[in-house]
């Protein structure tokens, strides 16, 4: 385990779980590298590397944090007209837990975005005149128009650009599918849009589509669920604002290392959720590629790394891939800080229990992994009618849940099927299952518990 810690900074740990040792010809090599940040003393991200802290990176303040609230107004946010006042309200509650110095605006999407606060391209700075300037602007919104939710995106990630602010970050509400735009121009936001903020996607009611929402939330590293009662919503944004007021320093990237003849399979966060990360790789050097973390407060995180290295003979050992924590200047003028790093390890052996071991962190995420992709594949089953093949996958689903203690994600499977025997996941199918409970299970499938120690 290795650690840095430095003023301004939190301090970051790297620990790798993993069996290192290999059969004779083995080649696939797994680890779980947990990464943990604690304590950075700071509300609002870090000095760049070589500076000195401002009078803004003060404990207590959040001036290098902004923050866009992207509010459906679409007519269907009419449908009931509480629902409209919900969502004011709730946005409201967001406002209010804004700490002083961050800035932020308001957004309000239909098939165009408007930035309804302050307006003009610009960011307020909260303080309790703007907060109540803000909930004023929020009183006056109405419904009515379509949705365009790649529009909303482009607005705030104008907005947040223009802060030039090290925590950029955005909560996005609607209630609706995406009717007018195309399923490519939201695509293609999120693909301009991806590494720039990090966004939290909320589904209310039930006429949303689930992928459409987190598709938002995986492509900008985000948070996605569904608040079914839309009197629930206040709770969930005032949450949401308080996780983004915690997070402390933006842009961090997982930077993974290997020798000549080693291949990467894949890269995955398998906690607190899981989300493929193979794909968002950037070349750092010939030898070395980073994989975006997002933003970080307090917290810790599991990720799944798999790679093939060259056969080698009983005795041998090599260093199969370094992880390291990497914090980019983002002016290129100076090098990376290395917040943390750990090492994967290759050992070949004749030992034959050693070699067969499987670890038990690499063996509970691989689980999980499974977890989320049976659970999906189910529903999808279940939808298109295919329902012997959606008992079986959600059967094994409830088997995979109670294995590993997933006790919320087995509450989630009872309200979809009827539970006979969840230790071998002899299921039936529900007649009839509320619309609510199908699209909670789906957007909360791959959400994931640690590891029993």
């Amino acid at each position: 385990m290795a650690n840095f810690s430095k003023s301004n900074v939190p301090q970051f740990s790297v620990e790798v779980y993993q069996n290192e040792f290999l059969p004779e010809g083995g080649r696939e090599v797994n680890a779980i590298v947990t990464v943990t940040s604690t304590g950075g003393g700071t509300t609002g991200g870090v000095p760049l590397p070589g500076t000195a802290p401002s009078a803004a990176d003060a404990p207590g303040r959040a001036a290098d944090a902004a923050v866009v609230l992207m509010v459906d107004c679409s007519g269907s946010m009419d449908y009931p007209p509480t629902k409209m006042r919900n969502a004011r309200d709730a946005t409201a509650a967001a406002v209010d837990t804004l700490r002083e110095g961050t800035r932020f605006a308001v957004v309000a999407g239909t098939h165009v975005a408007k930035d309804v606060y302050p307006g003009n391209g610009r960011l307020a700075v909260a303080d309790a005149g703007t907060k109540a300037q803000a909930k004023e602007a929020l009183r006056r919104l109405s419904a009515g128009g379509g949705t365009a939710i790649g529009s909303w995106l482009r607005l705030a990630d104008r907005l947040l650009g223009a802060a030039d602010a090290g925590i950029r970050h955005g909560i996005l509400l609607t209630d609706g599918r995406n009717e007018h735009e195309a399923p490519e121009d939201l695509r293609a936001a999120l693909d301009a849009c991806a590494g720039r903020f990090t966004c939290d996607a909320r589904g209310v009611g039930t006429d949303w589509d689930v992928k459409e929402v987190t598709s938002v939330a995986s492509a900008l590293l985000g948070t996605a669920d569904i608040v079914a009662d839309p009197s629930h919503l206040a709770a969930d944004f005032t949450r949401m604002m308080e996780n983004a007021m915690g997070k402390e320093v933006a842009d961090v990237a997982l930077r993974l290392w290997t020798p000549v003849g080693v291949e990467i399979r894949f890269v995955k966060q398998v906690a607190p959720t899981v989300e493929d990360l193979t794909g968002r790789r950037t070349e750092a050097s010939p030898r070395a590629g980073d994989y975006p973390t997002g933003s970080w407060g307090d917290e810790s995180r599991d990720y799944h790394v798999c790679v093939r290295v060259p056969e080698a003979g009983i005795g041998r050992e090599m260093l199969a891939a370094r992880a390291s924590l990497i914090l980019p200047d983002p002016t290129g003028a100076a090098a990376p800080q290395v917040l943390s790093q750990g090492l994967v390890r290759a050992v070949w052996t004749d030992d034959m229990v050693a070699s067969t071991s499987i670890n038990p962190q690499v063996a509970h995420y691989t689980g999980q992994a499974e977890l989320a992709q049976v659970i999906q594949q189910g529903l999808d089953a279940r939808k298109s009618g295919d329902f012997d093949g959606a008992t079986a996958k959600l059967g094994r689903a409830v088997q995979l849940a109670s294995a590993s203690g997933n006790e919320e994600t087995a509450k989630l499977l009872s309200k979809v099927v009827d539970v006979v025997d969840a230790a071998t996941g002899t299921v039936r199918l529900k007649a009839k299952v509320a619309e609510a409970d199908e699209m909670t299970l789906e957007t909360r499938s791959t959400k994931t518990v640690r590891v029993k120690k």
